[in-house]
């Protein structure tokens, strides 16, 4: 690279699928991977993939367009598409985006109730809709119980947790959706609390927050970002208000990812997606990352695939209704012998 954060003519645009390196006469994974950045070589010999806003000048960058193999980049596309490019492909891909056929609640409770077993990381992205349809209750749910490793979010979810928390309500209406008094004012006052309190762990601390999602994350140590974006009021504090900041701390967990669930959100799903690789890496072997999207309208879920997120499989209904019944086949979900 000549220019800090300017990459040469004809480098390797990375994807979201396996990528391997000829490097020293062996075929190498670079780490970190994620679709549109780059691939380079650092200090110690190691390759990693990165963002061009990141690299410095003087950074070695894998060069190529081809991804067969002929110039030392090779992707590996088999099991990771539908249509039988191997025998062990994700099943979940099969299924086509509509609200008309069936979901498999069953399967998708066993990838969350497998992952919770053997570790993983599962990153849940989530938008306000969730709190609004009162699905509020069983996210807190799945955070007590484990099965989320990190929340991705924005500003809005966030407000409208705390005033849930606070007074009840959210964006002035209250549970069976009937507006307050001045509830218009409801969470511009939320806001105001927590930024006198100074955070929103001390506002649980204080005992200020009771209850609600934040409330869990905080009591139960699960990692959080809240991304900010122009329209947002307040912020709350925490809320990460620079875009390319905003990103690396969403980087930081989804490279954690062993799984994911994007829920009743389409700028943070379609945001997330493009940070998610489509597999997880087992050792010397990979396996597809399961990356569930679930959205009232099939438009966001064939976005989400459209831009590159590929392996996504789509449940096409309300934010409440798949949660309660997710809820029901998770608490009734029996390994297999």
């Amino acid at each position: 690279m000549a220019q800090d954060g300017v990459l040469p003519e004809g480098f390797f645009a990375t994807t979201n699928l396996p990528t391997y390196v000829k490097i020293d006469g062996k075929w190498v994974r670079p780490r970190d991977p994620r679709m549109d950045c780059a691939v380079v070589r650092e200090v110690d010999g190691g390759l990693v993939v990165r963002e061009a806003r990141t690299l410095m000048a003087g950074t070695m960058v894998a060069m190529g367009e081809s991804e067969d193999g002929s110039m030392g980049l090779f992707v590996s596309t088999a099991g990771f598409f539908g249509g039988g490019h191997s025998g062990n492909e994700f099943q979940f891909m099969s299924t086509a985006v509509s609200r008309e056929r069936p979901v498999d609640y069953e399967e998708l409770a066993s990838v969350l109730c497998e992952e919770r077993q053997a570790g993983g990381f599962v990153v849940w992205v989530v938008g306000p809709a969730l709190v609004h349809s009162r699905a509020r209750d069983n996210l807190v749910w799945f955070i007590e119980q484990g099965f989320v490793g990190a929340l991705l979010a924005g500003n809005a979810l966030g407000v409208h947790d705390l005033e849930a928390a606070i007074h009840g309500t959210t964006l002035g209406m209250t549970a069976d959706g009937k507006p307050t008094n001045q509830g218009h004012g409801l969470h511009m006052r939320t806001i105001n609390t927590i930024r006198a309190a100074g955070s929103i762990q001390a506002a649980v601390d204080a005992g200020t927050v009771t209850s609600g999602i934040m409330h869990a994350l905080v009591k139960n140590g699960v990692p959080y970002v809240l991304a900010g974006s122009i329209r947002d009021d307040g912020p709350l504090p925490g809320v990460i208000t620079t875009s390319s900041d905003a990103q690396d701390a969403m980087r930081a967990c989804t490279k954690k990812a062993t799984a994911a669930v994007f829920l009743a959100t389409a700028l943070h799903a379609i945001a997330v997606g493009n940070m998610l690789p489509a597999f997880v890496e087992v050792g010397d072997d990979v396996r597809p990352l399961p990356t569930i999207c679930v959205d009232n309208s099939e438009f966001v879920v064939n976005k989400l695939r459209d831009r590159g997120t590929h392996q996504a499989f789509g449940v096409v209904t309300n934010a409440q209704d798949f949660m309660e019944v997710l809820r029901m086949h998770v608490e009734r979900w029996e390994p297999a012998h």
